[in-house]
């Protein structure tokens, strides 16, 4: 009895140990908010489909012809392939970036498994010593040492327990070099395809300015020969009149609804818009990087040097296809699309016959219905539409009538 207690002590604490180091050494590290293979997956197929409907837009260009009557469709068409392919460059970069996080997530769980490693490698090392010490006479030294044959049963149990205790040490040191084996193969595939994002990314940034410079071509051409393409310039003319039209009526509805319910636009809450480009009047600049007026409100000569135009907006240069376009007062979007003239732009009514509207743009960031403050980005800067090349064209109507911008955006810089 006093024989069978201690060893039974023995029996239990050295599996409680060997529990422990099975715990200790195989529990899997958990990360908050990692990335998964899947997320990338996710992010290609995305890109699949991307791919696709640029094919479409290609072939849609490819089928047109080379009629004047045609030019404003193709560059139509140019500027949606335009924005598939930023949509692709996004795309990409959400991939590089994916793929940052998991090689950083795989280097840390490879750091974690080499500790686990040595330190289990080491466990094995203590063993190996204590079985050269002891060896297989110390074992039966144990088994005769019983006093009884329930003592026998319990001291044989020991010595089982003690090398299936063995058997796992080297099993989990197998184990961990196999894992550590697998997450380094998988971090050089990691490193490999970001590697391969990157030039991809390299070869849409390329292919993006090539359309871009495609597009202001075609739209140079247009511009510079009124005289063939009049009808064109017309049909462009008379859809910004329209459009201008819808806009008033548009904001008249909304007031009138705002009226009935006792709303407001937002008024002019202050969102910390630095000061130096708050202009007058309520109204601030519509964007951060440039005071150039390349164009100002009113006649003017065409972008192409050939005749004139009577000029609803201005046209801020200085800026790219990377500017943030920002409501220059708070208010209400009441248009969110794509038209010929004016291409991808946004509209914001401030009350009855009060509105702004900001053009060209390379994509819109805001719904038609959307309440925006003031400073809020509406989209980013491009070169959609009847443009010749990247700025913003900003409207001010007042009354429902169009006014110039220039007498509330201080501080300007001429540049006509």
């Amino acid at each position: 009895m006093n024989t069978h207690m201690p060893s039974a002590l023995r029996r239990a604490a050295c599996v409680f140990l060997a529990a422990l180091l099975c715990l200790s050494f195989m529990a899997p590290t958990v990360a908050e908010a990692a990335v998964t293979q899947a997320d990338i997956d996710a992010l290609k197929k995305e890109a699949s489909s991307l791919s696709s409907k640029k094919s479409e837009l290609k072939n849609q260009l490819s089928a047109l012809s080379e009629d004047k009557d045609e030019a404003m469709k193709k560059k139509d068409l140019l500027d949606e392939q335009c924005a598939v392919i930023q949509e692709e460059i996004d795309n990409v970069n959400a991939q590089i970036s994916q793929y940052e996080t998991l090689i950083a997530q795989t280097e840390q769980q490879i750091s974690e498994t080499e500790e686990k490693e040595q330190a289990q490698y080491e466990l094995f090392c203590r063993r190996v010593r204590a079985m050269e010490e002891n060896g297989t006479v110390s074992y039966w030294e144990v088994i005769f040492k019983a006093t009884s044959f329930a003592d026998l049963l319990s001291r044989i149990d020991f010595i089982n327990e003690i090398m299936d205790y063995d058997e796992r040490v080297i099993q989990d040191l197998k184990d961990l070099q196999a894992q550590l084996a697998e997450e380094k193969s998988a971090l050089e595939e990691s490193k490999a395809a970001q590697e391969e994002a990157k030039q991809e990314l390299s070869s849409r940034k390329a292919e993006l300015q090539a359309q871009l410079d495609e597009a202001i071509a075609l739209m140079k051409k247009i511009q510079s020969q009124s005289d063939v393409y009049q009808d064109t310039l017309d049909a462009l003319a008379q859809e910004e009149d329209e459009i201008q039209a819808q806009i008033v009526k548009k904001s008249q509805e909304l007031a009138a609804q705002q009226a009935a319910g006792n709303n407001t636009s937002g008024g002019n809450a202050s969102t910390g818009v630095v000061t130096s480009w708050m202009g007058s009047g309520g109204y601030m600049w519509p964007e951060k990087a440039s005071k150039k007026i390349n164009s100002p409100f009113g006649s003017r000569s065409s972008p192409g040097g050939i005749g004139s135009t009577n000029h609803k907006g201005v046209d801020i240069g200085g800026v790219g296809y990377t500017t943030q376009v920002l409501a220059s007062k708070a208010g209400t979007v009441i248009v969110s699309q794509r038209s010929r003239s004016y291409g991808e732009y946004v509209v914001v009514s401030h009350g009855s016959g009060n509105t702004t509207l900001y053009a060209h743009m390379s994509k819109r960031l805001v719904s038609a219905g959307q309440k925006v403050q003031q400073g809020q980005v509406l989209g980013i800067t491009g070169s959609t539409g009847n443009s010749t090349g990247p700025h913003l064209h900003f409207e001010i109507t007042e009354g429902g009538i169009r006014v110039d911008p220039l007498q509330y955006l201080t501080g300007y810089v001429k540049n006509w």
